[in-house]
């Protein structure tokens, strides 16, 4: 892994000329991305993550936590925030940023010695369940890190407004596959990073398969642009 994603967020935490990151998607065009944004405050966050953030409690985890922003908002506001990411670049600029808890870690490979009140998974929280052959495999092991009494706060969004439609109103959605299925590629200075699989989950799909893994899917949020943030609880 060449970590370019972590690369640029460290070098603009060190003010190493930070340039923004190109991001390409199987259904879209390369976009740029400004590495300020990963290290926005509370007040320039979109709802669902403020939302997400305000209903957070007790021991938390971070997963993915990229920049760190949300785990040092709310380690600013008391809480025991544990922050886990693939990146060690981006560790690194979370330690510099003063997160005190930092595991360079995939999530399925993290011990479930220690468990948590609140789980967080944002900025298109299912991304890292890459296809969704997956999301049992990733939900069961987020399962085993839970208290009893826990929650786990996810977000994502529903592509379809992403493809056409044909003159019945159907969507012209691809035969093999789960249309939220994605591939992204990250380029960063000229380097091309290896292209990953990321996935976006509609809310139906989500609640099936949290069902099906033993939780409560509560629909939290809807934001402006088809994303949402939900809650899974274990069953009462």
């Amino acid at each position: 892994m060449k970590d370019l994603f972590g690369k640029a967020i460290l070098d603009y935490q060190t003010g190493n000329n930070p340039e923004d990151l190109i991001t390409e998607t199987s259904i879209s065009e390369a976009d740029e991305m400004s590495v300020a944004y990963l290290f926005r405050d509370f007040d320039e966050m979109p709802k669902i993550e403020q939302k997400a953030l305000l209903l957070s409690k007790g021991k938390i985890l971070d997963v993915g936590c990229g920049a760190g922003s949300h785990s040092l908002y709310l380690q600013q506001k008391g809480f025991d925030v544990t922050a886990i990411d693939i990146s060690p670049n981006a560790m690194k600029a979370c330690e510099l940023r003063n997160v005190k808890h930092c595991i360079v870690s995939d999530i399925l490979n993290l011990s479930s010695s220690e468990k948590f009140d609140t789980i967080l998974l944002l900025m298109n929280g299912t991304g890292i369940f890459g296809k969704l052959n997956q999301i049992s495999k990733y939900l069961q092991k987020l399962k085993s890190l839970l208290k009893e009494d826990g929650q786990i706060l996810i977000d994502s969004s529903d592509l379809i407004y992403m493809y056409d439609q044909d003159e019945d109103g159907a969507y012209e959605v691809p035969a093999d596959g789960y249309y939220g299925e994605l591939t992204f590629t990250i380029a960063y200075k000229g380097e091309i990073e290896e292209t990953f699989d990321w996935l976006y989950v509609d809310y139906n799909t989500l609640q099936n398969a949290a069902n099906a893994n033993g939780f409560q899917c509560e629909l939290v949020l809807e934001g402006e642009h088809f994303d949402y943030l939900a809650k899974l609880t274990f069953f009462k």
